[in-house]
């Protein structure tokens, strides 16, 4: 039986305080031990390189990322993104720079990527560093970071297993 592949896309910009969290995330991660057909990629702000890697035929997806959801900072959240409709490759505009990862999904989709099976482990922010710029993690999100790690490979084994991660 073949191992499932599943790919961990860390994302964001190191430049820009808290945004830097999925990197973080995904250095860390790279240092450990995973299962067979498990690939973690710092994607950073390279979306294009993330919409490529997405059309590579994985059985499932982790997206790890902050995202402001009104929580605490350092708060960790496991989202199932809905996707919405299956768009067009005419309704998606790509540009070089600045692409969020809503943009990345929709382009990917587009193509002919798959993605049934794609989760978000992500960090409420303190901060996007002074005036948007500003190195480094804030205390409450440099303290999430371990917990997010184990959150991630507890979602990749459920996804291994087959089980929604609630």
């Amino acid at each position: 039986m073949r191992a499932k592949r599943i790919l961990v896309a860390g994302i964001g910009n190191i430049f820009f305080g808290d945004d830097g969290f999925g990197v973080e995330v995904s250095r860390r991660l790279s240092g450990r031990a995973l299962p067979e057909g498990v690939r973690v990629i710092d994607f950073g702000i390279r979306g294009f390189d993330l919409t490529f890697a997405l059309l590579e035929g994985y059985d499932a997806v982790v997206l790890v990322d902050v995202v402001q959801r009104g929580g605490r900072p350092g708060t960790l959240y496991v989202v199932e993104p809905e996707l919405g409709p299956q768009p067009g490759a005419g309704d998606v505009y790509a540009e070089t720079h600045g692409m969020e990862p809503g943009k990345v999904l929709a382009l990917a989709r587009a193509l002919g990527g798959r993605l049934d099976r794609l989760r978000l482990v992500a960090c409420e922010p303190l901060t996007f560093g002074e005036d948007g710029m500003g190195m480094g993690l804030s205390e409450p999100v440099q303290a999430a970071v371990e917990p997010a790690v184990e959150l991630v490979e507890s979602v990749v084994n459920d996804l291994r297993e087959d089980r929604a991660h609630a």
